[in-house]
């Protein structure tokens, strides 16, 4: 097959539905395509593929557990346990790919067919860069050079899972996706041209003010949130397209829809390989190519029109007329219905397909791959072109691309956290949990110590546990997304916190003013409007504290489950110590109370009703009889630690926190 030339990255669009726009020789443009695009967006390099006995290895770790052996794969994403040892010995291997060999050509869709566990999504990862390690053998080549950082930035890669953010709308997702992902030296009229034209490219049109939800906010069908996902990835105007298991969870029509859309970005000379666990007949008879795996080794390689032929040669044909997909799928299960045999008559077809393919057809693909070696030329090579030096140029993060992905990532964080934080549920529970404490305490004598102690400590509780368990869930909540937009290069991971931190500010403040607003004078505490400023500036400090503790927890651990556990455990300690409780606590324990957040808080709100160093004489009881009367205790309530120095421990604690945070999330490979 003859390379295509190079293309417009938006000109000439096939909708979904399979009509060309390019009958015109001379197409009408509009202020969206390839027309007002800078070079970079407008500038198309083939990439030829090819892959030559691509292999992977994993480790298996083996562990002893309740008298039992429990053998563990590590995922390519999971750390290799070979460097932290085998209690019940050396560890052992697993192989998962074994000699996959192929080519993927410009024009053309490769489909990777197989059963589940076949090596699909691993041999995809190795073919976008996304997979290193020892385990990693073989020969991955493009444009015969092997895989580097500028053909990456070419290597567009759509995850199996859509990981998008729910409230956002279809054209705000693909707007900000553009301002952080293409170059800074372009004009936001060009990165917003860029969106809009990725928008009638994949045809949603008429979805692109619809936010795209998920299984619990209704938004965008299957089909268009899958379009979603390439167009992110088409903004950039990849040469190669790879998409793991795009048509998972679509009907046939929406399946077949989307492949019609491949189909289309294909024929303007672009390199598509994706992975289709079940397709139906129709979709099939648009793959190109397409590879068969079976337990990570190659049943078939070739046209996809030419595989029925080649089985068929070896023996294997089906005993009906049956979608060619099913059959190639139950060979790879190792299940055939030839005439006049069963199931049980062929124990061996992987064995008896697999030598077939590396004596028949194996040698032919390996030929072929060395035949079709091109000779690198100025034209092919993306990394020698002016629109990548300019793409490089934009890669070296100063203090002004800093700032520029800071901010932008400040609005998409304000547009989409509003909802989280001003949900229903939340705001009702915090005015409801207001005027109950209001109403309990409703113009509480001022004499009365315990009563107004109770509501201050009361205040501390909330504020503590309430914003460190909504924050413990927010990096476990955005890991995955975090770790696909970082693996593309959109951001660095300093921009990105500073944002989420500053974003989450004025989110978290508003509604523990409204809860201090009323509760407050509703409670009776101290009649000054100096008082209740006082307080509000410490019950919003403290609120930030507890949320960096939770910022803290949930990075560190990255499972929300796990993290709400500890978190829960952390805030009971702090305010069982927090000096309302117990006043006198065990010297073994008394550590606890000053790593408490609550306990510096309470200080600093009974100074505020109390002032300083006064010790309030409150009652007791009072007894009738003989021996009747009242009974006073006088307590120093305020503590001995100074109000600057509760104001400095939080002040360190709301730094260290976020920086453990910050520390927690350099750990995470992207």
């Amino acid at each position: 097959m003859s390379t295509p030339t190079s293309t417009a990255a938006f000109a000439g669009v096939e909708t979904p539905n399979g009509d060309s726009s390019n009958t015109n020789p001379h197409p009408k443009h509009t202020p969206q395509e390839s027309r007002d695009l800078s070079p970079f967006l407008s500038c198309s390099y083939p990439i030829t593929l090819k892959f030559m006995d691509v292999a992977y290895r994993l480790k298996i770790e083996d562990k002893q557990k309740s008298g039992g052996s429990i053998k563990r794969f590590f995922t390519p994403h999971e750390s290799s346990p070979s460097d932290q040892g085998s209690r019940a010995g050396a560890p052992k291997e697993r192989t998962i790919l074994k000699g996959v060999t192929g080519i993927a050509q410009p024009g053309e869709i490769l489909a990777v067919l197989g059963p589940s566990g076949s090596g699909k999504s691993t041999l995809l990862h190795a073919l976008a860069g996304r997979l290193h390690g020892p385990g990693l053998t073989g020969t991955i080549l493009a444009n015969s050079s092997k895989l580097t950082k500028p053909v990456l930035r070419r290597t567009g890669f759509v995850t199996q899972d859509d990981i998008l953010y729910p409230h956002l709308t279809v054209r705000e997702t693909l707007v900000f996706c553009a301002m952080l992902r293409l170059p800074r030296a372009l004009l936001r009229s060009e990165k917003v041209a860029a969106a809009e034209a990725a928008i009638a490219e994949l045809g949603l049109g008429k979805c692109e003010n619809t936010i795209i939800g998920n299984s619990f906010i209704r938004g965008v069908s299957g089909g268009e949130r899958k379009r979603v996902s390439i167009a992110h990835e088409m903004l950039v105007n990849p040469s190669l397209l790879i998409l793991d298991e795009p048509t998972s969870g679509l009907d046939s029509t929406a399946a077949h829809r989307l492949v019609l859309t491949l189909g289309s970005l294909a024929k303007k000379g672009k390199t598509v390989i994706t992975s289709v666990h079940q397709p139906s007949s129709r979709v099939y008879q648009m793959f190109d190519k397409v590879v068969v795996l079976t337990e990570g080794q190659c049943l078939y390689f070739g046209k996809g029109s030419d595989a029925m032929r080649y089985f068929q040669s070896v023996g294997f044909a089906p005993s009906f007329p049956m979608n060619p997909a099913d059959f190639l799928l139950d060979l790879a299960n190792g299940v055939c219905h030839v005439d006049g045999q069963s199931e049980k008559d062929k124990p061996n077809i992987k064995q008896s397909l697999i030598h077939s393919y590396n004596t028949v057809l194996g040698p032919k693909v390996k030929a072929a791959c060395m035949d079709t070696a091109n000779v690198p030329t100025k034209n092919t090579h993306p990394w020698r072109s002016n629109s990548s030096k300019e793409f490089r140029r934009s890669n070296r993060v100063g203090f002004l691309d800093w700032f520029y992905q800071f901010s932008i990532l400040l609005q998409r964080s304000l547009k989409e956290r509003k909802h989280e934080s001003f949900n229903t549920l939340r705001v009702c529970q915090v005015i409801a949990a207001a005027l109950l404490a209001g109403l309990m305490w409703w113009h509480s004598d001022y004499r009365n110590i315990q009563d107004r102690l109770g509501l201050l400590f009361f205040i501390s509780i909330f504020w503590g546990v309430f914003p460190s368990f909504n924050s413990v869930f927010a990096f476990p909540q955005e890991r995955t997304i975090f770790m696909k937009e970082r693996a593309s290069g959109m951001y660095t991971l300093s921009s990105y916190f500073m944002a989420r931190i500053v974003g989450d500010l004025p989110m978290e403040l508003i509604l523990p003013t409204i809860f201090l607003i009323v509760t407050y004078w509703m409670g009776g505490l101290k009649p000054d409007l100096w008082a209740f400023l006082l307080t509000l500036l410490v019950v919003l400090g403290y609120v930030m504290v507890s949320q960096g503790l939770g910022l803290a927890l949930g990075a560190a651990i990255m499972d929300a489950k796990q993290a709400s556990t500890v978190a829960a455990v952390t805030m009971l300690a702090f305010v069982l110590t927090g000096g309302y409780y117990v006043h006198k606590v065990p010297s073994c324990m008394a550590w606890i109370k000053y790593i408490s957040t609550t306990f510096y808080c309470y200080r600093l709100l009974t100074r505020i009703q109390y002032e300083d160093g006064k010790k309030i004489s409150y009652l007791l009881g009072c007894y009738h009889g003989d021996k009747g009367g009242c009974r006073f205790v006088e307590e120093d309530v305020v503590g001995q630690i100074g109000t600057l120095g509760c104001i400095g421990v939080l002040l360190f604690m709301f730094v260290f926190y976020r920086l453990l945070a910050y520390l927690a999330l350099r750990r995470i490979k992207s």
